[in-house]
């Protein structure tokens, strides 16, 4: 059985408009991957650049508290000892 022409282009025309539709949604699929990608890569970019500055503040209280002047500790009682000492005095 052989379709009417007007039949064979209702498909045709339905053919381009699904054709159309899906090309339309590929391209806002690859649109919305272009935006994540880049949003992704904004905050991976600013996540490194805020531990290059810690980074940086960390070595930079290093190197200061290596060259501040020690002070001598207080002399240690040693805890055993202490404690003895304790309960021989109650």
């Amino acid at each position: 059985m052989k379709k009417s022409q007007s039949v064979v282009e209702a498909e045709r025309l339905f053919r381009r408009q699904d054709m159309e539709v899906a090309a339309a949604q590929y391209k806002a699929a690859q649109v919305a991957q272009s935006e994540k990608s880049a949003r992704l890569k904004a905050l991976r970019l600013a996540k490194e650049t805020d531990d290059r500055k810690v980074a940086q503040q960390a070595a930079a209280d290093r190197a200061a508290a290596k060259r501040a002047p020690r002070t001598k500790a207080a002399p240690s009682r040693g805890g055993d000892a202490v404690r003895a000492k304790d309960a021989a005095e109650s």
